[in-house]
């Protein structure tokens, strides 16, 4: 039986342990004030960030019906239902139908703008309110009046065009009257992030502005409502299935009310993880601030161990009674941030409730507060055993020696291997409880990595110190001194102080990489615009007609449809199992396009292009990614679904993408043949050779001549996206604040461990003649070489952490943030040095004679 085991074997063995451990800590919660800092923000950053994320969950899944705007969705693109298709859905229920689509409203002055048109039945909306200002009856709102439609539209584009209620807009060929703006639709969720205002209409207002073409990007949404006697998962389930059956190749996109919003749920279940990932960085920098004021308590309990030993406790007694001490800290600083972190979603909505998009229900989840709870104690438990363990073996005149000199200790083999199964329990939580376990794995092994370097760079350090050569000048003797002496302060600063700068780092390397990508300068060589839905008779004409207008600029133009991946090697692509990488290729309709030649941008890594004259079976090209996330090679079937027709085509090469140039390219390329005769539409760039002087005329010029064709503002979309991005950035700063909150305790936490060191040898270094200014010299010539040695290391780690995360989970390039380096080794060093030289101005503060006395 292990020693662990045999101490709390005997009668009453735990209920003595706990009593003697309450009567140690009746004096107070002196040294762990810092132990429950670091557990309670630790332990809150993780409660809360579940609790939020729970809440979130709920109220997705409570108005999922509201989101979707029924209780099952059937999306097609390109086309509308069949006849047959429309009275199948409405045999079974309700039935809601609209589309989407994107075109440029142009005011009465000529000002544009590109909006994205909704178009709705008389039934819309079936579930949840739709908020108008003034509010209206939808038959008004969208009736025909005066030769205008009426829609209501983005308070955004009433200002972006300098518009109000009443005034009037075209779009393509019809005439709209702003009749009342949108301030909320309940269905909002489950179509996506748009590149424009929103522009709510009829029906047959869409259908006048003569925008719907064949191969025109419109998104047909039929909504059913079930009867309130089907109105159970059973009955969507089998609904599913009878209309996958009674259309088979209807190539639609079907979502019930328990997934609205799939790739939502998704990014937040994913962002969720990388927020508890945070919070247990927090917990870990945590950890070392309880591993500092264990063994700083043991330090200060030596008489108290020995009166235990010699009156007759073993070891293992006295081990019993301090980790229950530990235990009890631990759960008094869980329970602190269990109740911080309980209060975050009712905090988030009562402060921001009528500003938040997305429906959170705040309620206490205790599976969340559990498993919060659990990291915080198994955290203390990991590095607080190390410094417990050193009590056991040691015998009483030991332990009164210790107050001199401190030696070191390795526990015994029971200690260690209760240990390691602390740990292990605490990674098989951290691990199997993610959303995604490889990048659990990956941060677990990571951590593991940071801290046996940590260690190492402290013992390099106090080696390098131990072995340079002395020098003449006091100060930096004493300071080199300090560095490797018995009892040094480095390994405890170097490891708090290495692990929540390498976190800082990480974090403003990824924030200014981001903000590259999204907010400053676009790439040199990315297009000016997009045009969309040009018709594919009018293609030519129109790439004439932008050569004429922007003569200097260069153009591309591509065939573009939509369709679906339906199945990959003879399996269905519901049975498939994607990489977390590449899943979203199967989740929706996408782009797709037919050439003979290699696209601009892309290289073929596997296989070969097809011949120009190509005129056999079809056959596809697929970016290399994809393929290799789906378990797709060279020769495989894919059968991709385009306007309600299964297409299967032969995997032909694979080619790797360019994809921060913006420029046309496509997952999917198929050979010339393979869309004979179906309707598309083209897709065209233009390329700006001088800037964005002609951006106003260019837009202008095209609408005017095709007003079916539509201009996206590349800067525009990616201003919308930057928006989104800084958000997210925003998101993650606050989470790391608590890394970094916790990793300043902590380094305090262990300065003051050595304060009783300081004042012996302040007391000491004064009585033989040592000045206050060469005192204060030496200790902060002491930290400043600590820091600098720790913030180069934090600065490394970090640097290749952020490199790692941009490049190979975010797919986007990568460029060092020099200034922010450099400004987070400024922190760190100004930091260190302060708080270093705030404890030893303490210790010069006190009396010779007072502690001379008690030596």
């Amino acid at each position: 039986m292990s020693a662990v085991a045999e101490s709390f074997a005997k009668p009453n063995a735990v209920a003595l342990s706990l009593r003697y451990a309450l009567r140690e800590l009746r004096g107070g919660l002196r040294g762990f004030y810092v132990f429950i800092a670091c557990i309670a923000l630790g332990v809150m950053a993780i409660a809360g960030v579940g609790s939020v994320s729970a809440s979130l969950s709920d109220g997705l899944a409570r108005e999922g019906r509201t989101l979707l705007g029924g209780d099952v969705s059937f999306v097609l693109f390109q086309r509308e239902a069949k006849p047959e298709e429309v009275a199948f859905l409405r045999s079974r229920g309700t039935l809601s139908a609209a589309a989407t689509l994107r075109g440029m409203a142009r005011s009465a002055d000529g000002k544009l703008a590109l909006v994205e048109m909704k178009a709705v039945d008389n039934t819309y909306p079936m579930l949840g309110q739709l908020t108008l200002a003034p509010k209206l009856p939808m038959a008004d709102l969208l009736a025909e009046r005066d030769g205008a439609f009426g829609a209501a539209a983005d308070p955004t584009l009433l200002a972006r065009l300098s518009l109000k209620t009443g005034d009037r807009v075209t779009i393509g060929s019809a005439t709209f009257q702003i009749r009342s703006t949108v301030e909320a639709e309940p269905d909002k969720l489950a179509g996506g992030i748009g590149f424009g205002p929103r522009f709510l209409i009829s029906e047959a207002a869409l259908r006048a502005t003569g925008l719907i073409q064949p191969g025109s990007l419109v998104r047909w949404v039929y909504r059913v409502k079930l009867p309130e006697a089907a109105n159970n998962e059973r009955a969507t389930e089998a609904f599913i299935a009878d209309a996958r059956s009674a259309a088979p190749q209807a190539g639609w996109e079907i979502r019930s009310r328990s997934n609205a919003s799939p790739q939502l749920e998704r990014n937040i279940n994913r962002f969720t993880q990388f927020l508890t990932l945070v919070g247990l960085a927090a917990l870990l920098v945590g950890g070392v601030g309880v591993a500092n004021a264990v063994k700083s308590h043991i330090d200060r309990k030596l008489e108290v161990i020995a009166a235990f030993k010699a009156v007759g406790a073993t070891g293992r007694d006295v081990f019993g009674i301090y980790l229950a001490q530990v235990v009890l800290l631990a759960a008094i600083g869980s329970v602190i941030g269990l109740a911080l972190g309980a209060a975050m979603p009712f905090a988030i909505v009562g402060l921001f409730g009528k500003l938040l998009p997305l429906p959170v229900v705040p309620a206490v989840h205790t599976d969340e507060l559990a498993l919060s709870f659990l990291y915080g104690l198994l955290t203390a438990l990991a590095f607080g055993l190390w410094p417990l363990a050193r009590v056991h073996d040691v015998p009483v005149a030991a332990l009164f020696r210790d107050t001199i000199s401190s030696e070191w200790h390795r526990p015994r083999a029971s200690y260690l291997v209760f240990m390691a199964v602390v740990i292990a329990l605490l990674i098989t939580v951290v691990i199997g409880l993610s959303f995604d376990r490889r990048i659990a794995a990956v941060f677990v092994a990571s951590s593991v990595v940071v801290f046996a370097l940590l260690r190492g760079i402290a013992a390099l350090l106090m080696t390098i110190a131990r072995r340079l050569p002395r020098t003449r000048l006091p100060m930096l003797r004493l300071a080199i001194a300090n560095i490797h002496r018995p009892g040094a302060l480095t390994p405890s600063v170097v490891l708090s102080l290495g692990l929540g700068l390498a976190v800082l780092v990480t974090i403003t390397q990824i924030d200014g990489n981001l903000r590259r990508q999204f907010l400053a300068a676009l790439p040199d060589q990315a297009p000016s615009f997009f045009f969309i839905d040009i018709p594919s008779a009018q293609a030519e004409q129109f790439d004439g007609y932008l050569r004429q207008i922007a003569p200097g600029a260069r153009i591309e133009d591509v065939p573009m449809l939509r369709g679906r991946i339906v199945a990959a090697r003879g399996v269905r692509a519901e049975e498939l199992k994607p990489s977390t990488d590449s899943e979203w290729v199967l989740q929706s309709d996408r782009g797709l396009t037919y050439t003979a030649e290699l696209p601009k941008g892309s290289k073929v890594v596997e296989g070969e292009w097809w011949r120009a004259d190509y005129s056999g079976p079809p056959l596809v090209s697929m970016e290399k990614k994809i393929a290799d996330g789906l378990g797709l090679k060279l020769g495989d079937e894919v059968v991709v679904n385009v306007l309600g027709r299964d297409i299967p085509a032969k995997i032909s090469n694979l080619r790797t993408i360019d994809w921060q140039g913006l420029g046309i390219n496509f997952v999917l390329v198929f050979s010339p043949n393979a869309f004979k005769g179906a309707p598309h539409t083209h897709i065209a760039t233009l390329t700006e050779a001088g800037g964005k002087a002609g951006d106003g005329k260019i837009i202008k010029e095209v609408a005017d001549a095709y007003p079916m064709v539509t201009s996206v503002r590349v800067r525009e979309v990616m201003e919308t996206v930057g928006s989104v991005v800084t958000n997210l950035a925003l998101a993650i700063r606050g989470a790391s604040a608590v890394t970094l909150i916790s990793a300043i305790l902590v380094l305090g936490g262990a300065l003051a461990a050595g304060h009783r060191h300081r004042v012996y040898d302040a007391v000491i270094l004064k009585t033989l003649g040592a000045t206050r200014l060469r005192l204060l010299g030496a200790y902060a010539l002491e930290y400043l070489l600590i820091g600098l040695a720790t913030a180069v290391f934090g600065v490394i780690a970090g640097s290749i952490a952020a490199w790692l995360i941009v490049t190979r989970l975010m797919t986007l390039s990568f460029v060092w943030q020099a200034g922010s380096a450099a400004g987070v080794v400024a922190a760190a060093l100004v930091v260190t040095v302060g708080l270093g030289l705030a404890g030893t101005l303490l210790a010069l503060n006190k009396k010779p004679a007072t502690v001379l006395r008690n030596l």
